[in-house]
């Protein structure tokens, strides 16, 4: 007598063509760039940009004069990518490692890839000024002048308001100058900064010249008067 095992149909076992089937039905792919910190305006570090910020200011802290602790950072500087050279730069300023971040600017300068952006000299000039550090402020601003940027409004309002905080009335009026012969067309913050600043600072007389020609761009000055409202 045949067992009941033996009677029973035998079921076929899945191919294997079956089983990746199967299987592949059940597989989920992840998408790898949700796990990656987004890039925030070039202050994304990777492993080398950190290693580069740590690298100077282990070199500033031992004293050494600038020039040794140039030419002993910058081989790692070229060797980074161009998003880590600016990334290195702008986290140095956000420190407020001012003379080092004039040290990086200056070697981005050298670089083939080199495109001037104003934010960089934004970012540059205001962490100089709040140092009170006036000939580094001088040269920066000096290479700006040599510069040939695209129209930015909002960045010159920026850069404006950094130099009158620190103080700084004739380059701010040296910038405002530059800011219009590059075509950026200044607009009531730029005047309401520029003649609030330059009148604290009590400098009437070059507010008087900016107010004449606030009054040629809109007539009435009432917006000397509106609260300044903050786009961030």
């Amino acid at each position: 007598m045949l067992s009941s095992a033996a009677m029973s149909p035998r079921r076929a076992a899945p191919t294997r063509g079956a089983t990746r089937r199967g299987a592949a039905a059940t597989i989920t792919m992840r998408d790898r760039s949700k796990n990656r910190k987004p890039t925030q305006r070039g202050r994304y570090l990777s492993t080398e940009a950190i290693q580069a910020v740590q690298s100077l200011k282990r070199a500033a802290l031992r004293g050494a004069p600038a020039a040794s602790a140039a030419a002993a950072v910058e081989p790692k500087l070229r060797r980074l990518l161009k998003a880590d050279m600016v990334a290195v730069f702008r986290e140095l300023a956000a420190q407020g490692e001012a003379l080092l971040a004039l040290q990086v600017f200056e070697e981005i300068r050298k670089e083939h890839w080199y495109k001037p952006r104003l934010l960089w000299y934004v970012d540059l000039i205001t962490v100089l000024a709040s140092k009170g550090l006036r000939s580094d402020v001088d040269r920066a601003c000096s290479y700006l002048k040599r510069e040939q940027l695209e129209p930015d409004t909002d960045g010159f309002n920026l850069l404006l308001k950094a130099l009158l905080d620190a103080e700084f009335a004739q380059l701010a009026m040296d910038c405002f100058r530059l800011m219009k012969l590059w075509d950026s067309d200044p607009d009531r913050i730029t005047y309401r900064t520029l003649i609030k600043g330059l009148e604290s600072l009590g400098k009437v007389g070059l507010s008087a010249d900016v107010r004449l020609e606030a009054e040629n761009d809109y007539g009435s000055l009432d917006f000397l008067d509106e609260e300044e409202i903050d786009k961030t």
